[in-house]
């Protein structure tokens, strides 16, 4: 796994909206850093950075950076109770045609 993506993953998920501007920057600024096309093993790591919110928008970057790769970094269908952003990513997957026994490589 790359630095860039190690850096991001090691601190955890997104911050929510009370966040301050300084650290939803600094986050904006990591993701910004990681060069597409993120790989299978990134796509699966990135997937526990999710917050509990849209981060004022870098969730979706977030969400956007993971479907780089060539899965969707999720093997099997997200909980009813799961995340948001992991149902969404789930669903995007599954809607795009990705048969979900084969997002297991």
């Amino acid at each position: 796994m790359r630095p860039e993506v190690q850096a991001f993953v090691a601190d955890g998920p997104l911050p929510d909206w009370d966040a301050s501007e300084e650290e939803t920057d600094r986050r904006v600024r990591q993701l910004e850093a990681i060069s597409r096309p993120v790989t299978a093993k990134e796509a699966k790591a990135l997937v526990a950075c999710f917050g509990p919110d849209d981060c004022y928008g870098v969730a979706w970057t977030l969400l956007h950076l993971i479907e780089t790769g060539p899965n969707p970094g999720l093997t099997t269908k997200p909980a009813p109770d799961a995340n948001e952003w992991h149902d969404r990513l789930w669903r995007r997957a599954v809607n795009v045609g990705l048969d979900p026994g084969d997002l297991t490589a």
